[in-house]
C-alpha cells in the first residue's frame, strides 16, 4: 500500500471517530391487548311499565252453557238518559256460593223506580222480586240473596233481572238488563285454596277457576272496604272489559241494595 492510501485511510478513520453514525431508537415491546369484557346478557327482569297493574283473568267454563247477560247498554228516556247493565257474563255465569251476591250497575241517577227480580225455571213465582227506594244513585248496586232468604241449588240456572220503570201502568216499557247464575261444587282443591289466600288473592283464585259471581264479588268486597284504593277499582274494571261489559272505574260509588 502506498504512502497516499494509507494516509488517506487514516483520515477516514479520524472522520469517523468524531462523527459516529447515530444509533437507532430501539422502541419498547407494545404490551399484548387488553382482554374485552364479555358482553353483559340480556336483562328478563325488565321493571313493569309505570301504572302497569296485575288483574285477575277471567276463564269461562269450557261445556259452553246457555243463557247470559241480556239487555243492557244506554237506554232510558230524554229525561233519564242511562247506561244499565247486569254485571254478568254473556253466557251463564258460575258461582259456589249458596247465596252469592248479585250486582249491577247504571250510569247515571234515576228517579224512577227500579226493580230486581230472581227466577227459578221450575217454579211459577219469582224467588225474589223488590223494588229498591228512590232515588237510586249512579254507581254499582249489589243485592245479596242472603237478605231474601233465597238459597241456591246446584246445578239449576236462575235468571236474574234489574228494571227501571218509567211507566208502572205500561210494564212493557220497562228498561231492563239481566243474567244468568248456576250454582257448582267447584273444581277440586278450591277450598284449600281460597282458605289459604289473602282477600287480594281470592278475585284472581276465582277468576281462574271460572267462577265469575265469585270473583267479582271478591273485588267488589275489596272495593267497599277500601273505596280510595284505585287498583281494586282498575281490577275490577278489566275483569268487566274482557265479558264486554262497559268501563265502571269512574264510576262514584257502590252501593249495597237489600
Amino acid at each position: 500500500m502506498n504512502a497516499i492510501h494509507r494516509g488517506t485511510l487514516i483520515l477516514l478513520s479520524a472522520l469517523f471517530l468524531m462523527h459516529p453514525a447515530p444509533a437507532v431508537a430501539q422502541q419498547p415491546p407494545s404490551a399484548p391487548p387488553a382482554p374485552s369484557a364479555p358482553p353483559a346478557p340480556p336483562r328478563t327482569d325488565s321493571p313493569p311499565k309505570p301504572g302497569t297493574v296485575t288483574v285477575p283473568v277471567y276463564k269461562p267454563p269450557l261445556r259452553g252453557a246457555p243463557g247470559g247477560r241480556v239487555g243492557g247498554g244506554t237506554r232510558g228516556t230524554p229525561r233519564d238518559l242511562f247506561v244499565l247493565s247486569a254485571l254478568a257474563p254473556d253466557h251463564s255465569g258460575l258461582t259456589v256460593q249458596e247465596q252469592p251476591t248479585l250486582y249491577w250497575f247504571i250510569s247515571g241517577p234515576t228517579s224512577f223506580p227500579v226493580e230486581l227480580t230472581v227466577s227459578d225455571p221450575r217454579a211459577t213465582k219469582p224467588l225474589v222480586e223488590t223494588r229498591l227506594p228512590s232515588p237510586v244513585a249512579a254507581g254499582v248496586h249489589s243485592v245479596r240473596l242472603v237478605d231474601h232468604g233465597v238459597r241456591l241449588t246446584p246445578g239449576v240456572q236462575y235468571r236474574w233481572f234489574v228494571a227501571v220503570v218509567p211507566d208502572p201502568g205500561r210494564r212493557s216499557r220497562d228498561i231492563l238488563a239481566g243474567g244468568t247464575i248456576e250454582r257448582i261444587d267447584g273444581p277440586e282443591g278450591l277450598r284449600t285454596q281460597v282458605a289459604q289466600a289473602s282477600r287480594e288473592r281470592l278475585p284472581f283464585i276465582y277468576a281462574e277457576a271460572g267462577l265469575w259471581y265469585d270473583a267479582l264479588a271478591a273485588i267488589s268486597e275489596l272495593i267497599e272496604r277500601t273505596p280510595d284504593n284505585r287498583e281494586h277499582r282498575r281490577q275490577r274494571a278489566a275483569l268487566l272489559a274482557q265479558v264486554g261489559l262497559p268501563q265502571i272505574e269512574d264510576a262514584e260509588g257502590d252501593t249495597p241494595n237489600r
